[in-house]
């Protein structure tokens, strides 16, 4: 799959991309390098992202509901205004990402990794 140029393919170096409103249903992004990439209000549900790096990613609005976030990483991630309702961050530590008007619910979220 290709958008905005960037080839989006299990292991790819997409460092920075600008993938705004990407819809990649159903791409397989194992191991992706997404490091302070732009996905405001990209629809990431049915995407693989197992393994994949999100440092510092802005995810603002985007749609990760049931989205298995096992062993991603996302510190330092943007995610104001996301869906991560039925997610399952398992393992995941968020005392670094932005979560503000984020939705969490029912999203499985490790004992003690939000602090306030």
């Amino acid at each position: 799959m290709e958008v905005n140029g960037y080839r989006i393919e299990p292991g790819a170096n997409l460092v920075g991309a600008n993938l705004f409103c990407v819809n990649p249903k159903g791409a397989n992004l194992t191991g992706t390098d997404l490091r302070g990439a732009n996905l405001e209000n990209a629809n990431l549900t049915g995407a693989n992202l197992t393994g994949a790096n999100l440092t510092g990613a802005n995810l603002t609005g985007a749609n990760l509901t049931g989205e298995n976030l096992t062993g991603v990483t996302l510190s330092s991630a943007n995610l104001t205004g996301a869906y991560v309702k039925l997610a399952n961050l398992t393992g995941e530590n968020l005392t670094g990402e932005n979560l503000t008007g984020a939705n969490l619910r029912g999203a499985t979220i490790p004992h003690g990794s939000i602090h306030d």
